[in-house]
């Protein structure tokens, strides 16, 4: 289980300031957010809960682009360019059209952090009122807030819908030692009614977890289930809720990014390329503010444009994800060897991919880009 971070003792001090930019949450949307405000002039602070990197909560998967063109290679564990999607009546493998990789998740937020230049502090935020934030440490204030937190969007007006009652999946995950070669997800109403179960090897070991798209469903004794069936020891525990409806990426003049807006893609449940995909675009518009380009609300506005551009692929993912746990189970096998032919795979992850895609990293109004000079070598594709 992670260990809270907040300093202690001596170190415990009272954390009370201004800052031109505050961001609250220091994992991928807000270390993006700051890696587009580096070199700016501006006051940034970052705040979490915990240290840059302490606490994992995701598989650790992603295109391997994006990675490659955020610099952040020095992460990559293995790549994988084959899907097998295994069911009750069928186990088929898509070639797919470009690779994912899994990462290291203390290393890549390392490198994330290291391209940005803002403060970090740790400190426990509470709710704001207008431009202060309340933390446990004491009162920030700053004219532009990022709810970088995740999917309770403390940062945002009024209450919010909790579970089970929200539009969140639930997803818990396994760490065992070991090693593989496949990349695979099960559609399978044995271990989840609604949802699916994974297996990414990351070199040294095996990310196995299930994710149900019913909140109110456990997964905790099917992810053992998938463990033991993988031959697998269930060590290292860790989970998440996971939004999978798009929310409103403005709220009360606060810019909200990642699970806090909904940034992660229905059916797959992939939000961390979304994460650093809508990172980068609110970093870009708060930069333009900072270097008086345009005004915060200005700046709200075409971010909240530029997000709810991407309503209606989110929306169609949304319906896939309702309408697969109605297939029969029989029916299934026969659709997914259907739609395994090279031109219909490269033709739905090519448009899946470019919901966010990772060329957006080296574009943007500022022309930077972070070389990934003395990358890991990527190994050859499954």
């Amino acid at each position: 289980m992670p260990i809270r971070a907040t300093k202690r003792g001596a170190e415990r001090t009272p954390l009370s300031r201004d800052a031109d930019v505050l961001i609250c949450g220091a994992s991928f949307a807000g270390l993006a957010v700051a890696r587009e405000l580096a070199g700016a002039g501006a006051r940034v602070l970052m705040i979490d809960r915990y240290e840059v990197g302490e606490r994992q909560t995701s598989a650790c998967a992603a295109p391997t682009e994006w990675l490659r063109n955020l610099g952040l290679m020095g992460s990559f564990r293995q790549e994988f360019g084959t899907l097998v999607i295994n069911t009750p009546h069928a186990t088929v493998d898509y070639r797919l059209p470009w690779t994912f990789s899994t990462f290291d998740y203390p290393e890549l937020c390392a490198l994330l952090q290291e391209q940005g230049d803002a403060d970090f502090e740790i400190a426990k935020v509470d709710g704001r009122t207008g431009n202060t934030v309340h933390t446990d440490r004491g009162d920030l204030t700053a004219p532009l807030i990022v709810d970088a937190l995740g999917w309770r969007r403390i940062l945002g007006a009024g209450e919010n819908i909790q579970p089970p009652d929200a539009l969140l999946s639930r997803g818990l995950e396994v760490h065992p030692r070991g090693a593989g070669d496949r990349f695979q997800i099960w559609i399978d109403r044995s271990y989840v009614p609604a949802g699916y179960g994974w297996s990414f090897p990351a070199r040294d070991e095996v990310r196995i977890g299930i994710g149900s798209f019913d909140p109110r469903f456990h997964v905790k004794d099917p992810t053992l289930k998938l463990t033991a069936d993988l031959s697998q020891s269930p060590d290292g525990f860790q989970g998440n809720w996971i939004p999978h409806a798009l929310r409103p990426a403005t709220d009360d003049g606060v810019f909200m990014v990642g699970d806090s807006a909904g940034h992660c893609l229905p059916l797959t449940a992939e939000g961390i390329r979304t994460a650093f995909y809508f990172g980068l675009a609110c970093g870009r518009e708060l930069r333009d503010v900072v270097e008086g380009k345009q005004t915060r609300e200005q700046a709200l506005g075409r971010y909240h444009a530029f997000s709810a551009g991407h309503r209606f692929a989110f929306d169609s993912m949304l319906k896939v994800q309702r309408l697969i746990p109605r297939v029969p189970p029989k029916a299934l096998a026969p659709a997914l060897r259907a739609m395994g032919t090279k031109k219909f795979v490269d033709w739905s992850f090519g448009h899946y991919l470019k919901i966010a895609h990772p060329d957006y990293a080296l574009g943007g109004p500022h022309g930077r880009s972070f070389a990934v000079a003395g990358a890991a070598p990527v190994r050859a594709a499954a």
